[in-house]
């Protein structure tokens, strides 16, 4: 059963967004212009990735990565651009997420923002190999903040949330507000929703155990909502729709 808000809390804002993985309306699998040609490979970003359109590597909810033959990794990955909805976050906007995090080195799990080669803001990014910190980077206008936290370890359930304010992007972690970077992402700023396990070539963090051969995160629940007082969104912002 919910809990009643205390007297005089204001309500929350409206849901705009509620993900739903398998719909085919809201996402594309497998394939991103936040990488070359759409991908499916990104080295020069220190990846191994080769993104595929597998609906067991993403429409569960439960994003996979699988060692190749050739080196590289299957990997999930779901975007909003180029969907039927084509849904994008924008300022003022709010986005929850609940996570289950990945045990094995190598694996780089994220949710992040992208639109025509920029306007990126990463939710959060994570590493094993750092087991008790989460990553929050606004690359729009130029901050980060690295966040150590007892909550935080490999396999462990965390709730985010992120307002993508006009003048500061706060980040919080299970309950409580953890970084504020009071840079914001101005106020005509919107992005397509990114959500995807990547695989880690060495450049940045260490590349996966030779025996490993898979791994993987969860996102169990992702919804982006949005105050009344940003006014009305613009068409391209379609939020919930048959799959």
């Amino acid at each position: 059963m919910t809990e009643p808000l205390p007297a005089g809390s204001p309500l929350p804002a409206p849901v705009v967004f509620t993900a739903d993985f398998t719909s085919t309306a809201q996402w594309v699998a497998g394939r991103s212009w936040a990488y070359p040609d759409g991908g499916p490979v990104n080295p020069g970003d220190g990846k191994l990735d080769y993104l595929v359109a597998d609906p067991e590597y993403s429409r569960s909810g439960v994003f996979r990565a699988r060692r190749r033959q050739d080196g590289l990794w299957n990997t999930g990955l779901l975007t909003t651009e180029g969907s039927p909805q084509g849904f994008t976050v924008r300022a003022g906007d709010v986005l929850e997420a609940r996570v289950r995090l990945p045990k094995e080195i190598g694996a780089w799990p994220a949710i992040w923002t992208w639109r025509d080669g920029d306007q990126e803001i990463d939710v959060f990014e994570y590493h094993p190999d750092n087991p008790d910190l989460l990553e929050f980077t606004n690359h729009v206008r130029g901050s980060n903040g690295y966040h150590h936290d007892e909550t935080v370890r490999p396999d462990a359930w965390v709730d985010l949330r992120t307002v993508f304010g006009v003048h500061s992007v706060d980040w919080w972690l299970n309950g409580r507000r953890v970084f504020t970077d009071r840079r914001g992402v101005g106020r005509t700023w919107h992005a397509y929703l990114i959500v995807n396990l990547s695989v880690c070539a060495g450049r940045y963090h260490p590349s996966p155990e030779p025996t490993t051969t898979e791994m993987s995160y969860e996102v169990s629940h992702l919804v982006v909502r949005r105050p009344t007082s940003t006014g009305t969104p613009p068409a391209a912002t379609a939020t919930t729709g048959e799959r």
